[in-house]
């Protein structure tokens, strides 16, 4: 699609008043942060600065989206919709997961707080770090070579997993593993961010990498599904449609695996909060590729976005 250095009056003006709106609300409902005025003067930027850039931007907006939606939790918070579940679904871990050590019933989570060791500490943060970046990584690379349906459907669907999992945060509030182990089974709607097991990392390296990002956890009540687990599934099945080299496919394979063992390890989720994550993954690539995709009005839609792209 032939496009002019710069965006027309009809691509410009909507740009401006839905970022202006979004900043002035915002502003009124959670509280502006740097965060907000970073995310929006790269996106301006990019859509500002050029038709190449510009065609970058619209196609970010997917990760634009998901990042809004995430911080847009803050204003309803789901335990206000639904109660929060901090003992059912521990004593759901135990009966299908506990195992006996010396005479007491653990959770994995608790077997893990008690034996762990600074060479698995270390790999569990290097995998945790993978889990926003690799995926939005890959999309780049996809986006970059110049695979930008495949690109496309990547982006949407991970759109489209994180709205599934945010409504699983709204239908089902549930606590982590370190909530109960810490606190017990008494909701309280205040309680911050904690990096739990992942403390260990940073104290190895002498930094404060997870202490920064859960420091702006939105809800820490948002335990089901582990959204952690899911994204690299779909990281990996879009490699695999994309027919991406065997070793970035076994890299992928790796990590995804790597996150799964360190969500229980270091006591951020249950394991069935892993599965449902996974679940979660799943259905979303489902949904879009054999319902999004086949229905008519969306499929032209994408069309129309995808040709923007190119």
């Amino acid at each position: 699609m032939k496009t002019s250095l710069f965006p027309s009056v009809r691509e410009a003006v909507p740009v401006i008043v839905i970022t202006a709106f979004f900043m002035i609300l915002t502003a009124v409902c959670i509280g502006l942060r740097p965060e907000h005025f970073l995310m929006t003067g790269v996106f301006w930027i990019l859509f500002f600065a050029g038709q190449t850039t510009r065609k970058l931007a619209v196609a970010l907006l997917p990760f634009f989206v998901f990042g809004i939606s995430y911080d847009w939790m803050r204003v309803y918070p789901n335990y206000q919709v639904n109660p929060i579940d901090v003992k059912g679904l521990y004593e759901a871990e135990k009966s299908l997961f506990g195992f006996s050590v010396d005479g007491t019933v653990l959770i994995p989570c608790e077997y893990f707080a008690l034996n762990y060791c600074p060479v698995a500490d270390c790999f569990a943060g290097i995998f945790y770090l993978c889990w926003v970046p690799v995926p939005i990584a890959f999309g780049l690379w996809l986006y970059l070579k110049g695979d930008r349906k495949v690109y496309l459907r990547f982006a949407m669907v991970f759109l489209l997993v994180n709205l599934i999992g945010f409504a699983g945060y709204y239908i089902h509030p549930a606590a982590p593993p370190w909530y109960a182990m810490n606190y017990g089974f008494e909701p309280i709607l205040d309680t911050p961010g904690n990096v739990a097991g992942l403390g260990r990392f940073d104290e190895l390296l002498g930094c404060s990498v997870f202490n920064s990002i859960y420091g702006r956890n939105a809800n820490v009540f948002a335990a089901v599904p582990s959204l952690h687990a899911a994204y690299m599934v779909v990281a990996l099945a879009y490699a695999v449609i994309d027919r991406s080299r065997k070793w970035l496919i076994a890299l992928f394979s790796v990590i995804m695996v790597g996150i799964w063992w360190t969500a229980v390890y270091s006591g951020h989720h249950y394991l069935i909060d892993v599965m449902l994550g996974i679940s979660c993954a799943l259905l979303g690539i489902w949904v879009f590729e054999k319902g999004l995709m086949k229905w008519g009005a969306f499929g032209r839609f994408f069309e129309r976005y995808s040709r923007y792209i190119e």
